[in-house]
């Protein structure tokens, strides 16, 4: 915040990392694959960067996709391009062709910053989309030669082929530039930071534009309310898993890490092993993970091989806490899981607060930036303390539309009062304590290991193969990833020999790999109102129905 005015009008995402950078020059920022890299090197590099994106002519408010999985590059890319004013578009690194097509197009992105090993698929739209340039890097590009060689001598380094012109620049090659020269000036509240895509109600994904202040707005709520005196500043240690393209994982970061001087344990990809391994050598205490990652931890046949005891502050976020789980991991370590719940949309929503003792059943007390109502959905209006509604949720910081969807705006923002709210299709209660605690969500919604799937992006894929003429994508319950991907499917009369493999095979070819169908089953119609609108949640109840017989049988 502004020490003058106690505000922060005037805060910008990398704002307190600078100065973090120069009070701990010589802390380590990020730990990578076992590579230590220091504030000094990483600000260094960020600006570096920011100075040859300048060079190449990408300017305040350009779009620069990044298309990578978690790794350094990743950080100084983010730092780099907030610092020139272009605003930057994270997508999954497994993402299809099919799927970053859409994105490039919906985004206007010109620039994509991918690895080498998806290169592939940007080759495959370059020409049919507004790209420019591509940024090609190696995951292992910034690491000291000799771990780089010994990786490739063991044949432990993935690579992809690139095909090199002078559209095509090398990420590693750029940070040779100067350092930007000349300070941008941006706009915390009116230019944007970002744009995250999320599932669509339509069949297309949403991109959610973000400036500065609404980032800024819940990274302070959770550095400064929510970990407070627990977290030490220059002094602390946080393993980040969960990938930087979501937006919780993202804000974690710069919480507790990166604004405030603290060491980021970065792991490229969640092999449970290598986690464990990262958090006993490095002393990591606090941990970030979606309920699939706690549980596959508790079953992990070696977890008794190592030491975990420096872990104090653990969060889950991205579904739904089996009790089972929360209790399990209670008993195992002695401490308990703090619950973390928010949207693309919203930003960070609600957390536990570490004085209290979570329930397993809550998802905490809304931050500081962020109204909270619950209401009829009808009817829009408050229910009473301890009654089910939909959960509404509000910031003075956040900007209340998506990127060129007015329809979709219109269905999922609602002005009550005077201030626009955003429909979290979630239904929860508000507890006497002022806890918000979950029911279920809207069928619309699908969470798989810890992903919001958007039910009509399936149903969209599979109605676009030309035998069938509707198509239904529903969430089947499963203690070990939240949920499976079901979808019911109608044929065309004169179909011949479709079967579900071949519809799988179709949605692998255009969707991410955590999208698509575990089953599919085939139906002569599906389930319609009077209007023709489809009733997802009837057989989505169904499925409820089917699983629970078979558990009492």
């Amino acid at each position: 915040m502004d020490p003058e005015t106690g505000t922060m009008e005037n805060e910008l995402t990398f704002t307190r990392f600078d100065q973090m950078s120069e009070r701990f020059p010589n802390k380590t920022a990020v730990l990578y694959l076992g590579e230590r890299y220091s504030y000094f090197w990483l600000q260094n590099m960020s600006e570096r960067f920011a100075g040859a994106l300048r060079n190449l002519d990408i300017k305040k408010g350009d779009r620069v996709m990044i298309y990578t999985a978690n790794s350094i590059q990743f950080v100084i890319a983010f730092l780099g391009i907030q610092r020139i004013g272009a605003v930057i578009v994270p997508v999954s690194p497994i993402y299809t062709s099919y799927e970053l097509d859409y994105m490039v197009k919906d985004s206007g992105a010109e620039t994509i910053i991918c690895q080498d090993t998806n290169f592939c698929y940007v080759q495959e739209i370059f020409s049919s989309t507004g790209l420019k340039r591509a940024i090609v890097t190696n995951l292992v590009d910034l690491l000291p030669f000799w771990k780089r060689y010994l990786g490739i001598l063991f044949d432990k380094i993935p690579h992809g082929k690139v095909n090199w012109n002078d559209q095509i620049y090398s990420f590693k090659a750029l940070l040779k530039h100067p350092p930007l020269k000349t300070k941008v000036e941006i706009d915390p509240w009116n230019d944007l930071s970002y744009i995250l895509y999320t599932g669509g109600t339509t069949g297309f994904p949403k991109g959610v534009p973000g400036n500065h202040i609404g980032m800024i707005s819940y990274v302070n709520d959770v550095t400064e309310d929510v970990a407070g005196d627990h977290l030490k500043e220059g002094g602390d240690v946080y393993i980040a898993i969960n990938p930087l393209f979501h937006i919780m994982a993202l804000g974690l970061l710069m919480s507790l890490g990166l604004n405030k001087g603290n060491t980021t344990l970065l792991m490229p990809m969640p092999q449970i092993d290598a986690i464990l391994e990262t958090i006993q050598r490095y002393r990591s205490r606090w941990f970030l993970g979606v309920p699939a990652l706690y549980r596959m931890i508790l079953e992990n046949d070696r977890l008794d091989q190592y030491d975990l005891s420096s872990l104090r502050y653990c969060y889950c976020g991205g579904d739904v806490l089996p009790i089972e789980v929360f209790n399990r991991w209670k008993k195992r370590f002695g401490i308990p899981i703090y619950q973390v719940y928010g949207s693309t949309e919203a930003g960070h929503v609600t957390y536990s607060r570490i004085e209290e003792n979570p329930k397993p059943t809550t998802l905490g007390l809304p931050l500081k930036s962020r109204e909270c109502i619950v209401v009829e959905p009808e009817t829009l209006k408050p229910v009473p303390v301890g009654e089910i509604g939909e959960l509404l949720v509000t910031s003075p910081y956040t900007i209340k539309e998506y990127w060129n969807k007015p329809e979709e705006t219109k269905r999922s923002y609602v002005e009550i009062n005077g201030k626009i709210y955003y429909r979290m299709s979630d239904f929860v209660l508000k507890d006497k304590e002022g806890e918000l605690v979950y029911v279920e969500r809207s069928a619309d919604i699908i969470k798989h290991k810890g992903y919001r799937v958007s039910a009509s992006e399936i149903e969209t894929v599979l109605q676009d193969h030309p035998t069938v003429i509707g198509a239904c994508a529903v969430g089947v319950p499963d203690e070990r990833v939240g949920e499976r991907v079901k979808a019911i499917v109608v044929l065309k009369e004169d179909a011949r020999g479709v079967g579900g493999t071949e519809l799988i095979k179709w949605c692998r070819g255009r969707l991410a790999s955590y999208k698509i169908p575990s089953y599919i089953e085939f139906r002569d119609m599906l389930p319609k109102s009077k209007v023709g609108k489809l009733l997802r949640r009837e057989i989505r109840n169904e499925e409820h129905r089917r699983i629970t017989k078979e558990k009492v049988g």
